[in-house]
């Protein structure tokens, strides 16, 4: 089953990713879905997902997107994902790919190939991407694998041919918020309870650690200040404000 592996690896009384239900077929004049989620676990990494037949095939992007025609990317093939699970935006408290996700980017794709099936088995698909913040043209290629060895196969790499939506610009630092939430991590962690990152933190060291715990210390700040808020008092009818000044005037002598 193609969510076999995705299920096999959670434990969805501890995760609040969504179970997903059975993979159903597509519409043939329905809009693709694609998505790119920012997630911050043991390393901090784009998980880009194209709807196929049901599922969401996905690809662990380390260093995010690139308009760059350039820079070619690594995308590492992982399990395919529900579909359900391209609106997810949430903590993961504990277990594999525990961390904090952000919806960086979705929108609609269009295949550039008549048999998405035979390009994938190829290992070079090319598409057209409609989202907020990824469009135009991209190619994902298949390698073989570090160090000149063929591998197992799931090494990719994620590339925008050169169009009118190429560029220089470092897409991920220039456009860093949610598409769902326009909140950064540490607004979404505020969400959830800080509290479960004192024990169980899923990434220690490195880049990765720093910016979690980051996250952490300003996700606590903003949930504090929350608590500090004071209730609001009720204000004076403009009316009533506007009959005060009135009446507080001296007349003017004519």
């Amino acid at each position: 089953m193609p969510l076999t592996e995705y299920k096999r690896k959670r434990d969805f009384t501890k995760s609040p990713e969504p179970e997903g239900a059975e993979p159903k077929a597509h519409g043939a004049s329905a809009p693709l879905f694609f998505c790119v989620q920012k997630h911050l676990a043991s390393h901090l990494h784009y998980d880009f997902r194209l709807e196929y037949k049901g599922t969401l095939l996905s690809w662990a992007v380390p260093k995010g997107p690139s308009l760059d025609p350039t820079i070619k990317r690594l995308a590492m093939h992982v399990e395919d994902h529900p579909v359900e699970y391209g609106d997810f935006e949430g903590v993961i408290p504990e277990g594999y790919g525990a961390g904090i996700v952000m919806l960086w980017d979705r929108g609609t794709w269009t295949p550039e190939v008549d048999d998405v099936d035979a390009a994938l088995a190829k290992g070079d698909l090319k598409f057209t991407l409609d989202g907020y913040k990824l469009k135009g043209s991209w190619a994902l290629v298949r390698t073989r694998g570090y160090g000149g060895n063929r591998g197992d196969g799931r090494s990719w790499l994620l590339i925008k041919h050169r169009d009118d939506w190429a560029g220089d610009v470092d897409i991920a630092t220039f456009a860093p918020l949610s598409v769902k939430s326009n909140q950064d991590f540490a607004e979404i962690l505020a969400e959830d309870n800080p509290a479960v990152w004192a024990t169980n933190r899923p990434a220690t060291g490195g880049d990765a650690g720093a910016l979690l715990r980051d996250a952490i210390e300003r996700a606590a700040a903003i949930k504090a200040g929350r608590a500090k808020e004071p209730l609001p008092r009720p204000e004076k009818s403009t009316r009533a404000k506007t009959a005060k000044k009135t009446t507080g005037r001296k007349k003017k002598s004519s």
